[in-house]
């Protein structure tokens, strides 16, 4: 119980290696990769100047990076079993600053988008194994407070990361923002290496692993994880910009995907060691744990990608004030993580999990009731309401994942339910993205439809602003040009608003399915043990 080998309850840590030292070291490496998928966002201009190409070929930089991200996250038990959970971390961290350094001195696109799938396939195995850690050296009656821990990482990165990157863009330069995870990784492979350790159990599994060889290794598996999920996110995150099924491209990849993943299915289903064990699905709170982290995905990284842009295009705010809204809703959570933990075991996961999507819904309809005159104080407390919301339900939905498993399947529910955050992440961001511009046509459709010579309002304000047009100096033609001009991009603005407020109400019902699964959850003790029955 105090970091003194193994406990009766389950946790695991070296003796004399206090669990929480183990929980901040791995911590400060999963904080830097997920705030890496944000920060180089804002930079996509810079870069692309920089290394004289258009920005429609430097969004490959985000693309590639999610791509191999999607691809190892899924693996990185497997990975685990055969390298060692210890070393596969660590050599996750040192190929992730390895590769940050080449990012930041890339001489060209080419050379910079394969540096970011390096990195990528770095990234892709730290929240799983940082998990994987967090329940094996914690015993479940503890296990709370870890979790909180590593949600502040989750939420707490995606918000900084856009502004963070726009400053250091701004201030120094663009390769910056990968230059700067080097002294972070170069510190956390140090301690790392000191402190983290695989516990006994799972060091004889992979003496196991190792033993059985290259012969009962899933190969297919591996292929069609890497197909399927390669492909899927590319469909995920070109597929706006390609016109989704407009695009041979698209269709293409979505094909294969499916097909793939299909046949990944099938095949991980009666496989003797599957890659993915999807068996682990057949567990009623571990499935819902994972819907939770697809919806959790979906609704955290769709809401902290519209409001940034809503913000920087309709009110004027650059990046550094638009991810000064996103933070104190982020702050909100980790202020919130000591009291969660304390409420928990009063509470219980589900009505906590209830709580906490109902109060994320509402404050996605507070966002929806903004206009374009709302300031900054509007935006903050939306958007803090949500992380109050937030802040309920990271814990219990992570606890509610490993409440009926077996401790052997650790290392494997990790990888799943880490892949479901971030597929449901990626779905998310392409749902606003698509909806912004396809309701944005719907809307600026509507508008101009009551832009004609018979509409009095229309008239008095066309008149009104021509007057102050040639009151300014410009003649009477000209200001009725400039006057329907800026009716025009009035109209524009409004059809965009418009747009973005449907995308909170719709997004609001999808957390709305949060509430309804709540129903649905085996009961089970806070501590992560069954309940009696």
């Amino acid at each position: 119980m105090g970091g003194k080998g193994k406990g009766k309850q389950g946790g695991y840590s070296p003796p004399g290696v206090n669990p929480w030292v183990v929980a901040i070291v791995v911590t400060m490496a999963t904080f830097m990769e997920i705030l890496d998928t944000s920060i180089a966002n804002v930079s996509l201009p810079h870069i692309a100047g920089s290394l004289g190409t258009d920005q429609s070929q430097a969004t490959w930089v985000l693309t590639s990076y999610l791509v191999a991200n999607a691809i190892v996250l899924p693996l990185s038990a497997w990975l685990s079993r055969i390298c060692g959970r210890r070393n596969f971390y660590m050599g996750c961290v040192a190929l992730f600053t390895i590769s940050s350094f080449l990012c930041g001195i890339a001489p060209n696109l080419g050379s910079l988008i394969f540096f970011r799938v390096l990195q990528g396939i770095g990234g892709g195995g730290l929240a799983p194994c940082e998990q994987a850690i967090l329940v094996d050296t914690f015993p479940p009656a503890k296990r709370a407070g870890a979790f909180a821990l590593y949600s502040m990482a989750i939420v707490l990165a995606p918000a900084i990361g856009p502004p963070m990157g726009g400053w250091i863009t701004d201030h120094f330069s663009w390769r910056w923002v990968f230059l700067i995870n080097i002294p972070i990784g170069l510190l956390s492979l140090f301690l790392s290496s000191q402190f983290v350790h695989d516990p006994p159990e799972f060091a004889e599994e992979v003496k196991a692993a190792r033993k059985a060889g290259w012969a009962k290794v899933d190969f297919v598996g591996i292929l069609l994880v890497a197909v399927g999920l390669g492909c899927l996110e590319v469909v995920l995150d070109k597929g706006q910009e390609d016109d989704w099924f407009g695009s041979p491209f698209i269709v293409w990849f979505f094909s294969i995907s499916v097909l793939s993943l299909i046949i990944l299915v099938i095949w991980e289903w009666f496989h003797d060691d599957p890659v993915i064990d999807l068996r682990l699905l057949k567990n009623r709170n571990f499935a819902l744990s994972c819907g939770y982290f697809a919806l959790f995905g979906a609704v955290i990284f769709g809401s902290t990608v519209q409001i940034p842009q809503m913000l920087q295009q309709l009110y004027g705010y650059t990046a550094a004030q638009a991810g000064s809204v996103l933070t104190p809703g982020a702050l909100m959570v980790v202020c919130m993580a000591p009291f969660i933990v304390k409420l928990l075991p009063i509470v219980g996961a589900p009505r906590m999990i209830f709580t906490g999507f109902a109060i994320i819904a509402i404050s996605l309809w507070h966002f929806n009731g903004f206009n374009l005159h709302s300031d900054y104080g509007d935006f903050v407390l939306a958007r803090m309401i949500q992380g109050f919301g937030l802040g309920f339900i990271f814990v219990p939905i992570t606890q509610l994942g490993y409440s009926y498993l077996p401790k052997a399947a650790n290392n494997k529910a990790s990888s799943m339910t880490n892949l479901f955050r971030n597929l449901g992440g990626s779905i998310g961001i392409a749902f606003v993205t698509t909806m912004l511009a396809r309701r944005g046509q719907y809307h600026h459709s509507v508008l101009v439809e009551n832009i004609t010579t018979t509409n009095p309002i229309y008239q008095e304000r066309l008149v009104a602003a021509s007057k102050a047009f040639v009151r300014a100096g410009l003649d009477p033609l000209a200001a009725m040009d400039k006057a329907r001009a800026t009716i025009g991009v009035e109209i524009g603005r409004q059809a965009s608003i418009l747009s973005y407020l449907d995308n909170f109400w719709l997004l609001g019902i999808v957390a709305l399915v949060g509430v309804a699964m709540a129903f649905f959850i085996k009961s089970f003790r806070s501590g992560g043990a069954p309940a009696a029955h």
